[in-house]
C-alpha cells in the first residue's frame, strides 16, 4: 500500500504531466500544500524530495519548489566522427558554420555560448599509457563548456590531451583565444599533417561528484556517463585522448553498426 508522501507525490506529478502544472510554474507553499492535502509538513517535503529525485522539480533557496523546465536533449551518434572528418578539409567558412554540439542538438550557432582554457602539462601514469608515452612527456590540455544560451549548465565537460610536440609546428593550435575552432579537433589535426584513421570510444556509468553535481545541475540520484574517446592517426598512433563526463538526464547515445552483407 503507498505511503501518504507517494500518494501526494503521484497527484503532483499526474498534475506537471497532464499540463496543469508547466516549466518554471512554482508550486504551492510547503505550508499550503499541508493543508491541502491534509498531513503534515514533514509529510510534503517526504513528497517533494521524491519529485525533486525524479527531476521534475527543483528548490530554489529561499523561493520554494518550481516545475522544472526540460533540457535541451543531447543525441551523440557514432556518425558524428566521420561527419567531423568530411569538413576537416572544407574551407574555413564552411567549416565555420556548424559544429559538433549543433550536430548533436539541432540548435544554431548564435544560440551557444562555448568556453575553452589550455595549459601544459606533464603525462601522468595513466596518460602515459594512454598516448604509449614516457611518463612526463608535455601534453596541452585542453577544458571545454559549451552551454545552450537559454540554460546555465553545460551540456557536458570535456578534457582533451594532445601531444604538444604533434601540434606545436602550428602555434594556433596552442592558443586557447582561437577557440571555437571551426572544424574542430579533426581539422586542428589536419593543419600539422595529421590524418585520423579511428577513434575508440569507452562509455561507463557512475555517481557524480559534488563538483560535477553542481556544474551539470544534475538532479538528486541522476548518474553520469563517462566516455574515453582515443583518436588513432592513419599509422596507428594515439593523437588524442578525451574524457568527456555527460549528465545522465538529458544524453542519448546511439550506435549504428553497418553489417556486411554474406
Amino acid at each position: 500500500m503507498a505511503k501518504a508522501y507517494e500518494r501526494i507525490a503521484d497527484e503532483l506529478r499526474q498534475s506537471i504531466r497532464a499540463g496543469e502544472l508547466g516549466p518554471g510554474d512554482r508550486l504551492p507553499a510547503e505550508t499550503k500544500l499541508a493543508e491541502r492535502y491534509r498531513r503534515s509538513v514533514p509529510t510534503i517535503r517526504d513528497a517533494l524530495r521524491l519529485l525533486q529525485a525524479e527531476g521534475l522539480i527543483e528548490k530554489q533557496h529561499g523561493r520554494g519548489n518550481f516545475v522544472r523546465r526540460p533540457r535541451t536533449l543531447v543525441l551523440r551518434t557514432n556518425c558524428r566522427h566521420q561527419w567531423e572528418k568530411d569538413r576537416a578539409r572544407e574551407p574555413a567558412d564552411r567549416r565555420a558554420q556548424t559544429g559538433a554540439t549543433e550536430h548533436d542538438t539541432g540548435l544554431e550557432l548564435n544560440d551557444l555560448v562555448f568556453h575553452a582554457a589550455y595549459r601544459e602539462i606533464k603525462a601522468d601514469k595513466e596518460l602515459a599509457e594512454a598516448f604509449g608515452l614516457p611518463e612526463g612527456t608535455a601534453l596541452l590540455e585542453r577544458s571545454y563548456r559549451t552551454r545552450y544560451r537559454a540554460e546555465n549548465a553545460p551540456f557536458n565537460l570535456v578534457t582533451s590531451y594532445l601531444v604538444r610536440d604533434m601540434v606545436e609546428g602550428n602555434p594556433d593550435l596552442l592558443d586557447d583565444s582561437n577557440e571555437p575552432w571551426p572544424g574542430g579537433t579533426q581539422n586542428q589535426l589536419h593543419t600539422v599533417g595529421i590524418e585520423v584513421g579511428r577513434i575508440e570510444e569507452r562509455v561507463t556509468a557512475r555517481p557524480p561528484t559534488a563538483e560535477e553535481a553542481e556544474e551539470l545541475e544534475l538532479p538528486p540520484g541522476t548518474a553520469v556517463l563517462v566516455l574515453r574517446k582515443t583518436s588513432y592517426d592513419i599509422n596507428d598512433r594515439v593523437v588524442d585522448v578525451s574524457d568527456i563526463t555527460l549528465p545522465g538526464d538529458r544524453t542519448e547515445m546511439f550506435f549504428t553498426t553497418p553489417l556486411e552483407r554474406w
